[in-house]
């Protein structure tokens, strides 16, 4: 008998799964071929194996992604006459901020796939593709930010703040909630774009004006309402009251939390927005290519954070913060009507992904040829210092 396209389809995600996990998963892909080839329904079947492809994935991608960025060992010069000496492997410590940028263009891709698929407007593929450039131009800025500009990240957060909450006293409105801005004829959220890069630099570098201006962007959450942001906000600031325990931190964290509480307690009565919003909830109603590319380019957000999390422990406040952050904003767009970020159309998450890999530590030589993470500050290169949130 011939198999159906549905059970075809589920047969091609199991073989992408095996393909992709290390050869220390591959028991778990085979078990997972096995399991969907005794599921007698072909729609059930499927189901079954793209849900498993989306679970798996980001770990399978984080391990891979971990082979192709190590180094290998480097051989010395034999002495003559003398045996080859091979010397110790040099630590594995990727430039994450490149790994960030390869998964925010694969998401972006994935994500005009789906759009086509789905039928979206041409002109949503080429803002968000024209998003894309945006972003990387200006994570390329804040590469070069002077010292003197680094300094001053406590103002920039203050600002932040100010420019959040006068996005809910000024912004553009729609069903009770004011979150947008308009410019140059584009809507663009703020909180998407600066919450995230604010938590990033608050999280590495916790001071009195970086409380400041996270109690003003908890305070802002409230007043527009967002509840999606909202609990990023409140999660990333319990991650970095986890990781820098004190009373600034707890005084943010505590104005997350607040926050988001305010948010829970309004009735959001926003719709969902076509090829925007519940694009991950109905990805399994999808087509099956539509569907595929919305769950992979979901789960290529999240390998920095986990790669940063497992390969640099001296930082991994920084990566938790980051995965706190994206896979909050991941998750509330399959709870409810909110942007899925990076995959669905919109412009605001994909420069506000790009701009929080600002705050990810770069390897840099050391004396003896080796690359550090856990370089002394004095040392550190301009990535290694407080973010510099005022070009973001």
């Amino acid at each position: 008998m011939t198999a159906g396209p549905q059970r075809r389809l589920a047969a091609l995600a199991c073989r992408i799964l095996e393909s992709v996990l290390p050869a220390s998963q591959q028991a778990w892909g085979q078990a997972i071929r096995h399991e969907t080839a005794a599921i007698p329904d072909d729609a059930l079947a499927l189901r079954f194996a793209l849900g498993s492809l989306g679970g798996l994935l980001p770990q399978a991608l984080a391990a891979r992604a971990a082979e192709w960025f190590r180094a290998d060992p480097e051989p010395i010069a034999p002495t003559p006459g003398g045996p080859i000496i091979m010397t110790d492997p040099k630590p594995f410590t990727p430039d994450l901020r490149k790994l960030g940028m390869l998964c925010a263009a694969g998401a972006v891709a994935l994500g005009i796939v789906h759009l086509a698929v789905t039928g979206a407007p041409l002109r949503y593929l080429g803002l968000n593709l024209g998003a894309l450039l945006i972003g990387l131009s200006l994570l390329g800025l804040l590469g070069s930010t002077p010292p003197a500009m680094r300094r001053l990240d406590g103002l920039a957060m203050v600002a932040a703040a100010g420019a959040l909450l006068a996005t809910g006293v000024l912004g553009e409105t729609a069903g009770g909630a004011a979150r947008w801005v308009r410019w140059g004829g584009l809507s663009l959220q703020p909180s998407l774009i600066l919450v995230p890069v604010m938590l990033l630099a608050f999280t590495r570098q916790p001071g009195r004006l970086g409380t400041a201006g996270m109690i003003g962007a908890g305070l802002a959450m409230a007043i527009q309402p967002d509840r999606a942001m909202a609990a990023a906000l409140a999660l990333g600031l319990a991650v970095a009251a986890a990781w820098r325990p004190g009373r600034q931190t707890g005084l943010a964290c505590a104005a997350g939390i607040l926050a988001l509480g305010a948010t829970l307690i309004r009735a959001d009565r926003l719709p969902a927005v076509p090829h925007v919003d519940r694009i991950l909830s109905t990805a399994l109603d999808l087509p099956p290519l539509a569907g595929l590319a919305a769950l992979g380019g979901s789960a290529l957000l999240l390998v920095p954070a986990i790669i940063g999390w497992r390969r640099d422990p001296a930082h991994r406040g920084t990566y938790a913060a980051f995965g706190a952050v994206w896979g909050t904003a991941i998750a509330a767009a399959t709870l409810g009507n909110y942007p899925t970020p990076v995959v669905g159309y919109g412009g605001s998450a994909i420069l506000g992904y790009l701009l929080s890999l600002a705050a990810f530590p770069r390897p840099t030589p050391s004396a003896a040829g080796h690359d550090t993470l856990g370089q002394d500050p004095a040392e550190a290169t301009p990535f290694d210092q407080p973010l510099p949130l005022g070009l973001a």
